[in-house]
């Protein structure tokens, strides 16, 4: 075997073993993230008792919120540890303290137990879980887009998306099955932890995972540097407001479609909570092979051409959606909305494969998870919150494919901004010594 033979074997190895590494790891970190939305009408009198049911779900809620606000810190925290001392050891960290996280938040004693320390102990884990979600998309696109191969770039980028939609969606299948086998009374004295001491052995699978990809070097140099987010910042801003962009899109339109519309289905259109309960996580798990199907297609037309198709099928679709909803058939529901779940993947498939390239390597993670989660911020976390807005204010209940219909017009105007002298080298032309005229597919 030539050495070129042997070393292009050693890539697609590693390639596949980072994408395996970001899938998996992703997948664990949205589990642990979103199981705590899905039990928080349990947990709520449990952690914050009162006369007033709708004030307790409310502080949970606000709980859960508390944790997308810490995400840009966590973007900094673990892109520094990420650009100064490996995207491995920032990988494995995520994981570790997410799955640590999640496992004592099930091991929490409640309010009848200790008092108000409870909810402080649970808003203090929300907090670690939150910024570890901050440095989770960032280091998993950076190292995939770091070890795969230029031709089939988009393809592996595909992998963080395919994990964070599953994880959605094994964190609703989990919660679901434990509802469906334990009473209300079980659920509420044991059964709600459940979900989160599952993240014990997702944990170590992902740990398992990401201990097979190879440690990047990292150059070694004593010389004062600024902080690597500080540096992103200065030699890229172009790239921190497009990666902004394309994270708004990418999470506007994924919050609305996985965590909006079940609420919408149920809340507004009154459709019964079992079925659709059965939809989400039905549509979940189908929509999942899209991205890794819109990969191949766009590592073979170009990467900016599919995200604008998928784009223009949101603009196009939105209202038609939201209009069939309302008819009053679930399986025509069913039907709609996973049209509207799968058309993301394109739009997620290009995120996750763009942002890397827009960043110099040394600063590349911190730049990613910057921009990022400011998208995220703005568009992520509030989707639903908008949306239900815009019901309430417009008496429209079809007046959220307005908000995707702004994030798509911001998303679209990202897309056609990046011009190829923003993309840098990643994978076999880094490693080819490629810096300038990267192929901007």
């Amino acid at each position: 075997m030539s050495a070129a033979h042997s070393d292009e074997v050693d890539r697609n190895r590693n390639a596949r073993r980072a994408a395996l590494a970001g899938g998996v790891g992703t997948l664990i970190e949205f589990f642990d993230f979103s199981v705590y939305a899905y039990v928080s009408v349990t947990i709520a009198p449990l952690f914050f008792p009162g006369g007033d049911p709708t004030a307790s779900l409310l502080a949970t809620l606000a709980v859960f919120g508390t944790a997308y606000v810490v995400r840009p810190l966590g973007g900094i925290l673990f892109g520094h540890l990420g650009d100064r001392h490996g995207r491995r050891t920032a990988l494995v960290a995520t994981v570790v303290c997410m799955g640590a996280a999640s496992t004592l938040i099930g091991l929490l004693p409640t309010h009848a137990s200790i008092g108000a320390a409870a909810a402080v102990l649970l808003l203090a884990l929300r907090l670690v879980q939150g910024l570890c979600a901050g440095g989770e998309i960032g280091g998993a696109t950076t190292l995939i887009a770091e070890l795969a191969p230029s031709r089939r770039r988009t393809l592996y980028a595909s992998a963080p998306g395919i994990g964070g939609t599953l994880g959605f969606g094994t964190a609703s299948a989990v919660v679901a099955l434990m509802i469906a086998f334990t009473t209300p009374e079980q659920m509420t004295e044991w059964g709600w932890r459940i979900p989160f001491l599952v993240s014990v052995p997702l944990t170590v699978l992902s740990l398992w995972a990401r201990r097979r990809v190879p440690q990047d070097p990292v150059v070694q140099d004593d010389t004062p540097r600024p902080l690597p987010v500080v540096e992103a910042v200065r030699r890229s801003p172009r790239g921190v407001v497009l990666t902004a962009g394309l994270s708004l899109v990418a999470n506007g339109t994924t919050y609305i479609g996985l965590t909006y519309f079940s609420i919408h289905l149920v809340g507004v259109l009154g459709y019964p909570k079992g079925p659709v309960a059965w939809i989400t996580m039905a549509v979940i798990f189908l929509s999942a092979p899209f991205a890794p199907l819109c990969g191949i297609w766009a590592d073979r037309i170009g990467v900016k051409r599919v995200a604008l198709i998928g784009l223009i099928g949101y603009l196009l679709v939105a209202y038609p959606v939201m209009l069939a909803m309302g008819i009053g058939s679930l399986v025509l529901t069913a039907v709609v909305f996973l049209v509207f779940v799968a058309m993301n993947a394109p739009i997620q498939v290009a995120t996750f494969a763009l942002m890397p390239r827009l960043f110099d390597r040394d600063v590349r993670y911190s730049g990613v998870a910057l921009g990022y989660n400011i998208g995220v911020v703005i568009a992520g976390g509030s989707a639903p919150l908008i949306a239900t807005w815009l019901v309430s204010v417009t008496g429209d209940v079809n007046a959220p494919a307005f908000f995707v219909g702004v994030v798509v017009l911001l998303g679209t105007a990202a897309v056609l901004a990046i011009r190829p002298s923003d993309l840098r080298a990643t994978g076999d032309e880094l490693a080819a010594g490629t810096t300038e005229g990267v192929r901007a597919s």
